[in-house]
């Protein structure tokens, strides 16, 4: 009865509000809802209107905040196009996280003391190699890669990219950039072989004659800027990257060693991380192996 009563007072029973006991409608419903009281239908709710896009000034509107001959336009090459896109894009789709270590690298510095003495001479007395802090970093962070082998992986929407090997990019400036050659399989490279690939690569990258499958691929980047003096920094990942580890310069510290203070070299290093590919413990997983190594140079050879 209340249902054919509605029907006719024109109410739409699923859109009621107000309703008598226990939500049934009941005669005395229908009737006030006749009278315009009691039973009435919602109001749609509002839509949200979508939020304007964050647009970036114009060139013009740019320049018109600088007077005219103040300045001299140099206009952008391809390659200065192409790392703003892909730093825009890596901020923009990446979700980035950070982890910061201090090592102490003193080993580390009386090994390579010791490894570029013992170098063998041609005949001009040209060392067959001399190793730089950046070598052992590199081949650190690969064998810490081989450790942590879920951290060695690339992130694809479908799925993910476990790799075999640890790919080492390696950031080198260049004039008006920078380019970042891979040292593949560094994991299984000796320092001295990884030293040598760093240099003929960082020769030919600011000729720009690195070829495209030799600064393409790889899982993570070493970016030192401590020969610059810089302590400590975070880096921009690099895509298709997961991980990039920022160097920072190597300073004497007053440590406590054994309730003593003692003079120590310690360095920085801090993991910038692609959450979706590697979250917190396991990134902190990776870079506590790179430590241990950097601090135990001996570890990387055995």
């Amino acid at each position: 009865m209340a249902r054919r009563l509605a029907r006719e007072a024109g109410i739409e029973l699923s859109r009621v509000e107000g309703s008598g006991p226990h939500g049934r409608i009941i005669a005395r419903d229908i009737e006030r809802a006749k009278q315009g009281r009691g039973l009435r239908v919602p109001a749609a709710a509002p839509v949200a209107a979508a939020p304007p896009p964050v647009l970036a000034p114009s060139d013009e509107a740019i320049r018109a905040l600088y007077e005219a001959g103040s300045y001299d336009f140099v206009p952008h090459d391809q390659m200065r196009r192409i790392i703003a896109q892909r730093l825009v894009l890596a901020k923009q789709t990446i979700p980035h996280f950070y982890l910061t270590v201090t090592c102490t690298i003193d080993a580390l510095l009386h090994a390579r003391e010791e490894i570029n003495a013992a170098a063998p001479k041609d005949k001009e007395g040209k060392p067959a190699w001399k190793l730089s802090v950046n070598d052992f970093v590199i081949k650190a962070l690969a064998l810490a890669l081989m450790r942590v082998p879920e951290a060695n992986v690339t992130w694809t929407d479908a799925g993910m990219l476990k790799h075999k090997h640890a790919d080492v990019g390696v950031a080198v400036a260049i004039p008006g950039g920078l380019m970042t050659p891979v040292v593949r399989k560094a994991d299984t490279k000796g320092l001295a072989a990884i030293s040598a690939e760093i240099k003929d690569f960082a020769t030919r990258a600011r000729t720009r004659r690195l070829k495209p499958e030799e600064y393409q691929g790889g899982a993570t980047v070493v970016s030192n800027l401590g020969m610059y003096g810089i302590e400590e920094f975070a880096a921009v990942i690099n895509p298709p990257h997961a991980t990039i580890l920022a160097v920072g310069a190597g300073e004497e510290r007053a440590v406590v060693r054994a309730g003593k203070i003692e003079v120590a070299t310690q360095m920085k290093a801090t993991l910038s991380t692609d959450h979706r590919a590697v979250d917190g413990a396991l990134g902190a997983e990776l870079i506590g192996a790179f430590k241990t190594l950097i601090e135990h140079p001996v570890l990387m050879v055995v």
